[in-house]
């Protein structure tokens, strides 16, 4: 296995610098439970059960007992597709107190996903529900397990608890050694693996706890899927661990799951992908007669927020909006909890960090001395490389992690975003690849050719729509035969197309020979909504 470390100079400027401290997740744990002050709060809320810090440290000494009584040995692999409960953070820090390396899988991966990613992080085992939305993910475990090798052992959520042991000493983790593995949007199809350090991440966590305001009072709300980037660091669960604060989690985002636990819970921060602040401000908009007054901060990241919906939200939902851009490889912008409305309403906030660089750069990577550009950065809790050196082209010669995001930078250094280059289609904070659908697609008897492109929608953002050349004009494959069978290939339903067009041929390009991504963009452009002039009307 590889990792690509941080230029040696850089790496001594963030020790010198105190960004990255001699301290590892579970050293966290640890000194939470040991300090009389926090080790009785409650840490973690589910809907089944609650757990203090003491109970939490005990029974992460017993899980990783367990855990190593399987064989799961530090530096191995472990894949975890779990919902949001209290198994899920048992289960992460009892890999940490192991040293074994937890890789953050979603219940919503399927096998063209699952199959992929344990193949390229050589997971041992899979940690998994049995059954979880009325989806079979025993089955689907099974699937995996039978085409990836390295796999000894499938672990269903509801076995934790007798795998428990008495806790027995682990060699501990050094700081600046892997963690952990994340995983990218996934631009190529199947998601590339980011490689995180206990050094790095907890140097994220912790400034994102100043910029956040992040205390010991905090009762941090999780409606997303706990194992995605945002939830988990921006100040997420590890920020509200960190501080001593309650994580709470929700097995929906739903309003009329999540708002009750608002209002028992006390809950004080939550963060929400664009389509769900929408649907919680225009719940609020109607009127209920759930008690949500204790909500202070809602983040909204994942995707941009409109600038419409950004005006609405506090005033529907009495909170202060906190726009959130970043990325699972590194960097993580915020608006500020005390800037003017307009900075928060417009633009996706600032650097959290006095050592973040950034750049931007055109299409040939020539430096733009003002945007819009592609953005490019370093720092020191961005990635100078992905596991085993995948997709180098993501990186530049010099290391700095190329986004693929168009931005401006205002004069105060707030980023504006301005949309995404390459294939990729941001519906509603997940990152769909065009070219992936449409290898897919191809795959089908009706399907003489297609060209997948990103269609703007008001509540997602953007939604995918398929462009198809059929083989039989007279039979051309509809919108559900097309889904189904992408669906029984182990595609995400977030993966899927959301309508279908069908057309006797592709647009010209103008060259020689057809670019896809050409073709893509000139789609696109097609379905970009068009402000009609006053005597055209």
């Amino acid at each position: 296995m590889t990792f690509t470390s941080w230029p040696s100079e850089l790496a001594e400027q963030y020790r010198s610098e105190g960004l990255w401290c001699a301290e590892t997740f579970d050293d966290v744990l640890t000194a939470r439970a040991s300090d009389p002050s926090i080790a009785d709060r409650t840490a973690v809320v589910d809907v089944d059960r609650s757990c203090t810090y003491r109970e939490l440290d005990l029974r992460v000494g017993r899980l990783a007992a367990g855990f190593s009584a399987l064989g799961i040995e530090p530096g191995e692999r472990v894949l975890l597709q779990m919902p949001n409960a209290i198994e899920f953070v048992e289960t992460v820090f009892a890999l940490f107190r192991l040293g074994a390396l937890p890789v953050f899988g979603l219940p919503a991966h399927r096998e063209a996903e699952l199959v992929g990613i344990a193949r390229a992080a050589d997971v041992v085992a899979i940690v998994h529900p049995r059954v979880h939305d009325r989806f079979d993910h025993s089955a689907l475990a099974q699937t995996v397990a039978d085409q990836v090798d390295t796999v000894r052992r499938l672990i269903p959520i509801d076995t934790l608890e007798s795998l428990h042991t008495d806790p027995c000493g682990h060699p501990r983790s050094e700081p600046e050694s892997v963690a952990f593995l994340q995983l990218s949007g996934g631009s190529t199809g199947v998601p590339k693996l980011i490689p995180r350090t206990h050094a790095d991440y907890l140097y994220s966590v912790w400034r994102s706890n100043e910029v956040c305001g992040v205390s010991g009072d905090t009762v941090y709300l999780v409606v997303l899927p706990v194992a995605h980037n945002f939830p988990m660091s921006s100040p997420g669960i590890l920020g509200a661990l960190y501080a001593g604060g309650t994580v709470v989690l929700s097995p929906s985002p739903a309003p009329s799951a999540a708002w009750p636990l608002v209002e028992s819970e006390r809950a004080t921060m939550v963060g929400l992908v664009p389509p769900l602040a929408r649907l919680w401000t225009e719940t609020a908009e109607r009127g209920t007669t759930q008690d949500i007054s204790s909500l202070e901060t809602i983040q909204v990241g994942g995707a941009r927020c409109p600038d419409e919906l950004a005006r609405r939200i506090g005033p529907a939902l009495g909170v202060t909006l906190q726009q959130v851009f970043g990325m699972a490889e590194g960097l993580v912008c915020y608006t500020r909890l005390d800037d003017p409305i307009d900075v928060v309403t417009r633009t996706q906030g600032r650097p959290m960090s006095p050592l973040d660089q950034l750049r931007l750069v055109d299409d040939d990577g020539a430096a733009v001395a003002e945007g819009p550009g592609f953005l490019e950065v370093q720092g020191p809790y961005t990635i100078r490389g992905y596991w085993n050196g995948a997709a180098p082209a993501s990186f530049a010669p010099d290391g700095w992690y190329r986004t693929g995001d168009v931005v401006e930078i205002t004069d105060g250094g707030d980023l504006v975003v301005l949309g995404r280059g390459g294939d990729r289609i941001n519906r509603g904070g997940e990152k769909v690849s065009a070219e992936q659908l449409e290898e897919h697609l191809l795959e089908h008897p009706a399907v003489r050719d297609v060209i997948v492109v990103a269609v703007a929608d008001e509540y997602l953002g953007e939604r995918t729509c398929a462009y198809v050349i059929a083989v039989d004009s007279g039979e051309p494959p509809s919108l559900p035969m097309l889904r189904a069978f992408a669906r029984d290939r182990g595609l995400a339903d977030w993966k899927l197309p959301d309508s279908v067009v069908v057309v006797d041929g592709f647009p010209e390009t103008g060259v020689g020979k057809v670019s896809r991504r050409r073709l893509r963009e000139i789609l696109t452009e097609q379905n970009k909504p068009r402000t009609v002039a006053a005597d055209e009307r």
